[in-house]
């Protein structure tokens, strides 16, 4: 039984707020531990270095999860629930909080940066970094009891890089909520027949094997990946789709219905220590309707 805690950032703007409602079901449904967790400010961080520096002292106030804190009072079938104040970097932070978590929820934006942006810079930091899934929920997302009932989990299934841990989290998430899964695969749509003229396409015969697997391959490639999860899930349906090139725009699609969009975070093929991740994942992170669960392998932490 896994006995790591929902974790959830706030900082007092609206979108971490979204975050801690989306996040509070999540932890009941799992029976997980629900920690609410602040970066404090670097000002209160200096002051609070400044005051412990002159021996024992109060203990230091936190306004943000004191706010959070009276806001959940009185409020019915909440997890159980504990309040961390962080020190350090956001992304430090956030990341050290998720080594011990089970999943990291986070707003798409905090208090800082520009309105017009989709999604912050800590947000796509620490989903690039974290050893946990990290769990963005963007602005207009349902959250609450809507989400609880509404939408399916939506899996984004590369053959070649989506690591087991990423199907496993789509599985327990979807058997958890109750709701059907939908596992997506996109495959490389051949060249149109136009290009295949002289001049404008390398002339002879088209090797087969110049090609990716057709549709078929690809639909029993996938059947093969996710049958082992279903004889362990037997109560999630499972909706099988392949759809052809451009799987981030079939999954910003499934985003306007869905619940819960879960994709890998693919780095093998990128230097050690980049702040970069697949562009499936970073596309859907920026124009997605609904949370996305962002889930490293754990050759990836």
């Amino acid at each position: 039984m896994d006995t790591r805690p929902v974790a959830v950032a706030v900082d007092g703007s609206d979108h971490s707020l979204r975050a801690l409602e989306w996040a509070i079901p999540t932890a009941r449904r799992l029976a997980a531990e629900l920690v609410i967790a602040h970066v404090l400010p670097d000002h209160t961080q200096l002051w609070a270095a400044r005051r412990s520096a002159l021996g024992p002292g109060p203990a230091l106030n936190d306004p943000v999860t004191d706010r959070v804190r009276a806001a959940l009072s009185g409020r019915d079938e909440l997890p159980s629930v504990r309040f961390d104040s962080l020190v350090g970097e956001v992304p430090d932070a956030l990341h050290a909080l998720g080594a011990g978590a089970r999943m990291l929820v986070m707003g798409s934006r905090g208090r800082g940066g520009f309105a017009s942006l989709l999604l912050g810079s800590n947000s796509l930091a620490v989903a690039t970094r974290a050893p946990c899934p990290v769990v963005v929920v963007p602005r207009l997302a349902r959250t609450g009891a809507d989400e609880r009932t509404s939408g399916r989990v939506v899996l984004g299934l590369h053959l070649g890089e989506t690591a087991d841990d990423v199907i496993e989290f789509a599985f327990v998430e979807a058997a958890a909520r109750g709701v059907p899964l939908q596992v997506l695969t996109a495959y490389p749509a051949p060249p149109p027949a136009a290009l295949m003229v002289a001049g404008e396409y390398p002339p002879g015969p088209l090797d087969p094997d110049q090609y990716e697997p057709a549709e078929d391959d690809v639909t029993r490639e996938q059947a093969e990946r996710i049958g082992p999860f279903e004889a362990r899930f037997p109560g999630v349906e499972v909706d099988a789709l392949i759809a052809p090139a451009d799987a981030a725009g079939h999954l910003v699609d499934a985003s306007a219905s869905a619940a819960l969009i879960v994709v890998g975070r693919h780095r093998r093929r990128l230097k050690s220590g980049s702040l970069l991740m697949g562009s499936v994942a970073h596309a859907v992170l920026h124009h997605t309707e609904c949370p996305v669960a962002v889930v490293p392998a754990r050759e990836d932490d």
